[in-house]
């Protein structure tokens, strides 16, 4: 069996450091520890687990059958002021191995906010594929774009491989910005379906069934909740937002990701919630959900991912979905052990199951 090509959004030790780095904003009720820890499903033998210093898993309802799911918490011996130092400065930058380039974007995008996103000569092959992709699973393109494609392939029948390259680079940026634009204006309506051989796949629904079903967190955050359905509604009054693209290596390919991250702060903690709105290719998008919450006399540290892909439903559906978020589970990990070491110099292990 194929290993499943998951990789996590933007993690939550990232998304940790926005809220944490974040200028103070009117306060927000948010869930006790307690409450955290019940919403979750984190019994008392796990509560256990947590305070020895352990990782603990907690499940995560999966909505389809194109669905991985799955949380993981830790406690932290730290104030959540030290956590917020230690992101100032600058500590947070080697941990996302993968990302080749990435950028926030400003509030009038236009396609040179892309340039960094380029196949470069060693990629050349991938970026031919690009420029003669069909509706499949290769690429995530919509018929428009693919239409868009297809009629620059007269054009390119002689060009030669520099050429090809900076066309790929050019058109592909310009995708990204018209789905940023479309996103920006229409949120998850504007969001264009993938074209799939012999059909589609729809991220703006998975996308709107991640936020409709994600409980634990909007019984606390209603507003935000429903702000992150139906955006471009306004946003909460202490939440601010964040777009950002990423140049993201998946299956050894470059992968183009556009991402939106709002963020509320209180005085007694902050959430984090994260979409991919777009993906290049190996999945169709995903949601994280990334908090941190005094606890005793330390910091409870939360975050979950729903993630959907074509290439987990169909035969051996459950063997795949147990593969997939079994490595979700081992990156997760693997993010927060990193942080935890570098904030108490001793590792952290997996609690048992």
């Amino acid at each position: 069996m194929p290993i499943i090509p998951i990789k996590t959004p933007v993690v939550a030790v990232m998304l940790l450091a926005s809220f944490l780095a974040a200028a103070p904003a009117a306060a927000q009720d948010a869930p006790s520890p307690q409450q955290a820890l019940q919403s979750f499903g984190i019994g008392a033998e796990q509560i256990v687990q947590l305070q020895r210093g352990e990782i603990v898993g907690y499940d995560v309802s999966e909505t389809s059958q194109k669905e991985l799911a799955i949380g993981v918490a830790m406690l932290l011996p730290v104030p959540l002021t030290q956590i917020a130092d230690y992101i100032k400065k600058g500590h947070m930058n080697a941990i996302e191995s993968d990302i080749v380039a990435s950028a926030t974007l400003g509030p009038n995008p236009n396609s040179d906010s892309f340039k960094k996103f380029a196949y470069t000569d060693k990629q050349l092959d991938e970026a031919k594929a690009f420029l003669a992709a069909e509706a499949g699973d290769e690429f995530n393109l919509s018929n428009a774009e693919l239409a868009s494609l297809k009629s620059l392939q007269a054009e390119l029948e002689d060009a030669d491989d520099k050429t090809l390259l900076k066309t790929a680079n050019q058109k592909y940026r310009e995708f990204l910005l018209q789905r940023l634009s479309a996103y920006k204006k229409n949120g998850l309506n504007g969001i264009a379906p993938y074209a799939r051989d012999g059909g589609s796949a729809d991220p703006a629904a998975e996308l709107r069934t991640d936020a409709v079903n994600s409980k634990a967190w909007a019984r606390y955050f209603p507003e935000l909740q429903q702000a992150w359905l139906n955006y471009p509604a306004a946003l909460p009054g202490n939440a601010s937002e964040q777009f950002i693209w990423l140049n993201r290596r998946v299956e050894d390919r470059p992968t183009p990701i556009l991402n939106h991250r709002v963020i509320a702060v209180g005085e007694t903690g902050g959430i984090v919630i994260s979409r991919q709105f777009y993906v290049g290719h190996s999945y169709n998008s995903s949601q994280v959900v990334a908090g941190g919450l005094p606890y005793q006399d330390g910091t409870l540290v939360f975050y979950s991912i729903r993630s959907s892909t074509d290439q987990v439903a169909g035969i051996g559906s459950s063997l795949k979905h147990s593969i997939g978020r079994e490595q979700m589970k081992k990156e997760m990990v693997k993010r927060l052990q990193r942080l935890n070491k570098d904030l108490k110099r001793k590792p952290a292990t997996v609690a048992a199951e």
